[in-house]
């Protein structure tokens, strides 16, 4: 499926419809993108006002998911689409999901970013969280963008990118269990980074659920799963369009 495909359509009212939906995705996408930056930015410069913003803004992201999902499953009754138009509604409604869970995550940093301005920083963790918040936003950034330009190629890059991303994460709790072990009076404190951290490596992982839905929109295979030495050897980029 191609950027052309997607608005060849006897209806216009039905790429209207499909156009309506795909703008939605983004729109979220780039809310919930802010609010990974602004929770990640709250945790590191203790900034508890920046936090509540981003914890009172999850009923927004929350209300796009709504209503994205109605969106699909009204197209899905009156147009009953086929082929590369059902893939483009089941991707979305996929990458629904994912935003709206890169939300939740980005809520508990908010969350935790809260506790530690209020119980005291601790003097490790912060450089590793704003490192593994860039590359996990960057990861989302590409995948939206990915989505928006039928960008398999782009996809597929963002998809090799999570592992990078595990390996920062795994370095930076071993870190943490360290300094922990060092300096047990910032238990407490360093948990709570602890658990920021996990909530970006699930946001990385989300980005990836995203980039994997592109795939699966453009060429109708499911990735999922497929070890990524696998991904050169199914001809993702360079062979013709998928059905």
């Amino acid at each position: 499926m191609s950027s052309e495909e997607f608005t060849q359509h006897i209806s216009k009212q039905f790429n209207a419809d499909l156009e309506e939906v795909r703008s939605h995705i983004l729109a979220m996408g780039g809310m919930v993108e802010k609010q990974v930056i602004d929770a990640v930015q709250a945790l590191v410069e203790g900034d508890s006002a920046l936090a509540a913003e981003v914890i009172s803004n999850e009923k927004q992201v929350n209300g796009m998911e709504r209503r994205i999902d109605e969106e699909c499953t009204r197209i899905i009754a009156l147009r009953q689409p086929a082929a590369s138009d059902l893939r483009l509604l089941v991707a979305a409604t996929k990458a629904n999901t994912d935003l709206e869970r890169i939300g939740d995550e980005a809520n508990k940093i908010a969350k935790m970013a809260i506790r530690l301005s209020e119980d005291g920083a601790i003097p490790r963790g912060y450089i590793e969280i704003r490192h593994i918040g860039n590359h996990v936003n960057a990861m989302l950034r590409q995948a939206l963008d990915a989505f928006a330009r039928f960008d398999v190629e782009q996809a597929i890059a963002v998809v090799r990118e999570d592992k990078s991303v595990d390996v920062e994460y795994e370095s930076a709790m071993r870190l943490l269990v360290t300094f922990m072990m060092e300096d047990p009076r910032y238990i407490k404190r360093a948990l709570n980074v602890m658990w920021s951290l996990r909530a970006l490596e699930r946001i990385g992982d989300h980005a990836r659920n995203i980039a994997e839905q592109v795939i699966f929109l453009v060429k109708g295979k499911d990735i999922r799963h497929m070890p990524l030495s696998s991904l050169d050897d199914n001809d993702l980029v360079n062979n013709g369009e998928g059905v």
